[in-house]
């Protein structure tokens, strides 16, 4: 169900966090699709209607719940997993009731085990600590394509948002080391830098990352310094950017230096 060859760290959140926010996510996405045309295209993911990009999160949730749930030691087909493409016909209340069920069987599946429960994953670390935090950013992010679609606000705490960005340059950087053919192989190159700075962060929270280009690949790390460009704004509206959910000049952001290059990033870093 998800593309294989990229992997995260254990990230930010605590893991009962992880489990609560993969509820908080749907219950939002379901939210934002009150109302909506579900046959609309979806601007961000354009070979997509709104109610397939309902059904291909929901049907994400439910692979990870069979693996966690089976502490699966290989992957599982959609096959064999029951309900994984949602209701028959187009009615949105049993889409709707569809993804309510959804959320709470991941959920309990999830706070049934620990996060070092060995469990089949497609990178490190192979527990069930990796599936909560990889479905909160599903989730989130696709909650995003769809308020987008549905033109509803979208927004995610800030917590959330920071450790949505850790995670797509853990999966960059992994994609980058493990698939020589990528887009992302060519983040490459001495001397060149970016900075992203979220200009809303509460106290407390960094919320601004350096990724630093080297010959062999790229290195980041959280924190405060010049770069060749910047990339700065409300964190929302910087997580969506570098998630290329919006454009660069819609207003949200501002892009200080060689703009080039963080459009170099954007060309090609890539998830599977």
């Amino acid at each position: 169900m998800m593309s294989s060859g990229a992997g995260a760290g254990a990230g930010s959140l605590s893991y009962d966090r992880y489990c609560a926010e993969i509820g908080e996510q749907v219950g939002q996405l379901r939210a934002a699709l009150v109302g909506a045309d579900l046959s609309v295209t979806v601007p961000t993911c354009p070979e997509w209607t709104l109610g397939y990009l309902a059904r291909h999160t929901g049907g994400a949730l439910r692979w990870v719940e069979r693996l966690v749930a089976a502490r699966a030691t290989e992957d599982i087909p959609e096959e064999d997993i029951p309900g994984i493409r949602g209701p028959e016909g187009d009615d949105p209340a049993a889409l709707d009731a569809w993804l309510a069920e959804t959320a709470g069987l991941a959920r309990e599946t999830l706070a049934a085990v620990s996060a070092e429960t060995p469990v089949w994953t497609w990178a490190e670390p192979r527990n069930a600590g990796f599936w909560a935090r990889r479905m909160t950013h599903e989730v989130a992010i696709h909650r995003a394509d769809a308020a987008i679609a549905a033109g509803v606000a979208y927004e995610v705490a800030p917590e959330v948002a920071a450790d949505a960005i850790d995670e797509w340059l853990e999966i960059v950087q992994f994609v980058q080391r493990t698939e020589p053919g990528d887009g992302a192989a060519g983040l490459r190159g001495a001397g060149r830098s970016i900075h992203l700075h979220a200009t809303d962060a509460p106290a407390g929270l960094n919320a601004e990352w350096v990724i630093e280009f080297r010959e062999d690949g790229f290195v980041w790390r959280r924190g405060h310094e010049k770069a060749t460009v910047a990339l700065r704004g409300p964190l929302t509206e910087v997580l969506l950017a570098f998630y290329r959910r919006r454009g660069l000049d819609g207003g949200g952001v501002e892009v200080l230096g060689e703009r080039g290059l963080l459009e170099f990033w954007l060309e090609r870093a890539s998830f599977g």
